[in-house]
């Protein structure tokens, strides 16, 4: 089995430990020079996380967050399809297949890791080993003979390789605060636009930006990977801005720094609401 999991110990399982993005966020650190080498090869077949979203994926909530019905999915279902991703050659990919395909790896894996432990409240009650800082540090799946986690994936390959803050719309890590999950696989073809599209639809949702009495909230998101932006509120502002429309462009036009920053870690579970 390509997917690996290490129960907690006692003593981590009792102690109060937060996930990674939660403290000091990973800085971007190519962990391989194997990662930046591309082929010619298109997409391989997503057809098994096609079918997982489809069935499991809802929107149009009235909040606007996408939720995912964890008590209905079939977790070998999931690891199956993580497996048969595992066994890409991964290098042999384009540019484009290539990071679609780290990006639909990150989202499986976690709902995976999620339904683990399910039911719970948030991500970040799901631990991993004595010395993890939960799920995200954990070697859950391995490509090309590289053990990964989710934290490899997106500091250590995704965010260093293409250097795209739109990654950060892309990857979803089963909460509220989160970027929605995309109801479809990313694809080599679709890439850019639903890059775009996440970003465009995050910064102008409230729980990406939002002026209120003046001041400029924005997602901790933002703060935690400044660096990806600008790494200053000008440039995490000019990002903002560059997505924002309407009246919320308008507002942010008066925005001269980040006031706070805010992220709720509750699950984006489809039990948590009723319509």
């Amino acid at each position: 089995m390509t997917l690996t999991r290490r129960h907690a110990l006692a003593l981590a399982a009792a102690a109060a430990v937060l996930p990674t993005a939660a403290g000091a966020a990973p800085k971007s650190r190519l962990i391989d020079d194997r990662w930046t080498r591309f082929g010619n090869a298109g997409d391989p077949d997503h057809g098994g996380w096609a079918a997982i979203l489809s069935r499991h994926l809802s929107s149009g909530h009235a909040d606007g967050v996408a939720r995912f019905d964890y008590a209905a999915a079939d977790r070998g279902a999931i690891g199956a399809y993580i497996d048969q991703l595992a066994g890409v050659t991964a290098t042999d990919l384009s540019r484009e297949a290539a990071y679609a395909y780290w990006v639909n790896m990150y989202n499986a894996v976690t709902v995976w890791i999620v339904l683990e432990e399910y039911p719970i409240d948030s991500i970040r009650e799901v631990r991993g080993g004595l010395f993890n800082t939960g799920p995200w540090g954990e070697k859950l799946v391995t490509v090309e003979g590289q053990s990964l986690s989710l934290d490899d994936i997106e500091h250590g390959i995704l965010r260093p390789v293409w250097r795209d803050p739109r990654i950060h719309y892309a990857v979803n890590c089963a909460s509220i605060g989160c970027p929605n999950l995309a109801p479809a696989p990313y694809t080599a073809a679709a890439l850019e636009t639903m890059l775009e599209e996440g970003a465009r639809a995050y910064v102008n949702h409230p729980r990406g930006a939002a002026v209120e009495g003046g001041r400029l909230l924005v997602s901790s998101i933002y703060e935690w990977f400044k660096e990806d932006f600008g790494d200053t509120d000008a440039g995490v502002i000019a990002h903002l801005k560059q997505y924002a429309t309407g009246a919320h462009r308008d507002a942010l036009a008066q925005a001269s720094r980040l006031a706070d920053d805010r992220y709720d870690w509750s699950l984006n579970d489809t039990a948590r609401v009723s319509g």
